[in-house]
Order: structure tokens, then sequence, then C-alpha cells
């Protein structure tokens, strides 16, 4: 698999030194380094994390909720009479599924969130880097990625990418 990789990226990179040979402008972008540094990117981590900070919040309202009907049970589960007993049993297990429904749809509404924050940032980040190439000269603006075996630090344009996408964003 590795060898292929590697076939692949030789046979497509002698296209791409033809260009260079011609004088084209080569660059690339960390867009995860955009998405982070950004002030769009930091603006949302808040926005999850004050999302986050309110699930928190409730979990360990309703944590305490069953450690506190748990407690009861144990505490009172001799003294009471079988129905009452099952009865309360029932009410902790119901409690409990509901918990549970409660971090899976809260761990769901956080990811639902997270991609969408993300995905629209994202864009915006390629219309900002594809005019910079544009007004800039630069023939190819690569995603800069775990697929690159090697890249000149000097085509690296993710800072002034970076600067533009603060810029449009204040417009």
């Amino acid at each position: 698999m590795k060898r292929l990789i590697i076939a692949l990226l030789v046979v497509f990179s002698l296209p791409l030194s033809a260009f260079a040979a011609d004088g084209g402008k080569f660059g690339s972008v960390d867009i995860q380094k955009v998405l982070l540094m950004s002030d769009a990117g930091k603006e949302a981590k808040e926005q999850l994390g004050q999302k986050a900070a309110k699930y928190e919040g409730e979990k360990n309202s309703k944590e305490g909720e069953l450690k506190k009907l748990k407690g009861e049970l144990e505490s009172q589960g001799v003294v009471l009479n079988e129905s009452a007993r099952g009865a309360k049993e029932r009410d902790y297990q119901q409690r409990l599924k509901e918990y549970q429904r409660f971090l899976k749809d809260a761990q769901d509404d956080l990811q639902a969130k997270n991609d969408e924050f993300t995905g629209k940032i994202v864009d915006e980040i390629v219309k900002v880097a594809q005019d910079f190439g544009r007004k800039n000269g630069y023939t190819f603006i690569l995603v800069r990625n775990e697929t690159m075996i090697y890249l000149d630090p000097s085509a690296d344009v993710t800072d002034e990418v970076l600067k533009a996408f603060n810029a449009a964003r204040k417009k």
C-alpha cells in the first residue's frame, strides 16, 4: 500500500514539477491550523465549550439525583415491602435510562454542532484561500495533510491565509 501511495505521488509530482519549471507558484494551507487559530474557530470553540458546560451541569444534577435514589433504595430496601421496593427499583431504572439517553443526546448534539461549525468555517477558509491564490498569482494551493511527504516551508501560506480569513470575517 505504501509503495502504491509513493508511486502515485511520484507520478503526480512529475506534472507539478513541469509547472514549477515554467515559473508557477505553489502553496499549501494547513486548514486545521487556520481552523484552530482563526477568530471564527476560537468563537466556535467557545460556543461549544459553553454548551458542553451547560450539559455538564445537567449531567451532574442528574447524577446527584440518581445517587440519592440509589442510596434511598439501598437504605430503605430492607424495610420496604416487596411492592414498594419494586416500584422504587423501577423508578431508579427508568431514571437511569433517561440519564443514559440524556448523555447520548448531549454527545450527539455537541458532535453535530461541532460538525456544523467546522464545515461552515472550512468552507469559508477554502474561499479565502482561493481568493488569496488568485490575487497573489498562485498556480496551486494544496491542503497540507499527512500524506504530503515533503513541502518546502516557503510554500506554506497558512499564516497569510489566516490573516486574510480573519480580515474577511471582520468585514
